[in-house]
């Protein structure tokens, strides 16, 4: 990434914290809608639901990320992304903002980061903020993809 370079995020908030996808993996955010559960999914599997005729997967990162499940409010969103060229639902808290970063403001994760940091891009500065950068095309294994593909 070069020094000059600027990142445009979405932020989301997941369990108090922010977190930043890169806007070119959004395609559109969502007020939560009833999630079709399908059976013998992984329980971060959500189900799916119709998006304009579309049947998209949906998944809920608080249980993928083995957090505390949140109660679904007015402020809970579906994130639609593409996921490696897979339409997905992601479910957060919030979406608040959408930013510019410089790439100069991003570290990689710390070494002893708690949550498996295959998820995680970097950690963005922001005034002073922290921003987990997500790394959305790693959020699930190449079985998971898998099998979310099967579905939709």
């Amino acid at each position: 990434m070069d020094a000059g370079q600027e990142l445009q995020l979405v932020i989301f908030m997941l369990a108090k914290e922010e977190y930043g996808l890169p806007i070119t993996k959004v395609q559109e955010i969502n007020r939560m809608v009833p999630i079709t559960r399908l059976p013998q999914t992984p329980d971060f599997m959500e189900g799916v639901i119709n998006l304009r005729g579309r049947v998209i997967p949906v998944i809920d990162l608080r249980k993928r990320f083995q957090l505390a499940e949140a109660v679904i409010n007015d402020d809970t969103r579906i994130i639609i992304v593409d996921v490696d060229g897979q339409t997905l639902g992601i479910v957060v808290d919030a979406v608040t903002e959408v930013v510019r970063l410089a790439a100069t403001s991003v570290e990689p994760p710390p070494p002893t980061f708690v949550l498996d940091s295959q998820y995680i891009e970097g950690i963005g500065k922001l005034d002073e903020r922290l921003l987990i950068l997500l790394a959305i095309d790693k959020v699930l294994t190449s079985q998971e993809a898998i099998t979310l593909k099967s579905i939709s």
